[in-house]
């Protein structure tokens, strides 16, 4: 049970904290919270920026695509598949976290999940995904990302991390064991 209750809130915690930074910048250039929409109708200037620092700007952007606006020109069917494609990858690691993950996994894995479930929710919602975090070093732009984007990055970053050293830890006993 205490295991379910983590997973369940590390899930809802990164769905929550990426809904209400998305939710405040919408409010901020609508005046509203938009519940659905289809994304180009939803805001006239589909691109605004605010600067912050040197290296860093709010920018306000849609990414029809997937992480780093890959898949960006799939045709006028790629919410559909993406939405399909991110359901099942997510099922998947829930059936995983929730079935065998082992100690070492279960933040992890909760951070992909949460942070997926994140993004899938403005897909289904807008038919894209809400991107706002712009940084930069003079010209060159790194693709704008979210909250759920950080999640799930640092939650893969986490989960090598973990198998690695986990793995150093069990090559460490067989040698010791083997001498």
């Amino acid at each position: 049970m205490k295991k379910i209750l983590k997973i369940l809130s590390i899930i809802i915690g990164v769905i929550a904290l990426d809904l209400v930074t998305k939710g405040i910048l919408l409010y901020m250039i609508t005046g509203y919270i938009p519940v659905v929409g289809a994304a180009w109708n939803l805001v006239p200037n589909p691109y605004l920026m605010a600067y912050v620092t040197g290296f860093f700007n709010i920018v306000f952007t849609w990414n029809f695509g997937t992480a780093f606006s890959l898949f960006n020109s799939m045709g006028e069917y790629a919410p559909i598949i993406l939405v399909i494609m991110t359901g099942f990858l997510i099922g998947v690691i829930l059936y995983y976290l929730f079935a065998r993950a082992k100690k070492y996994e279960i933040v992890p894995l909760a951070l992909i999940a949460g942070g997926a479930i994140g993004n899938l929710i403005d897909r289904i919602r807008f038919g894209a995904v809400v991107d706002f975090l712009d940084f930069h070093i003079g010209g060159y732009h790194w693709p704008a990302f979210n909250v759920a984007d950080i999640c799930i990055v640092f939650g893969v970053g986490l989960y090598i991390l973990n198998w690695y050293t986990a793995r150093q830890r069990c090559l460490k006993s067989i040698k010791k064991d083997g001498k």
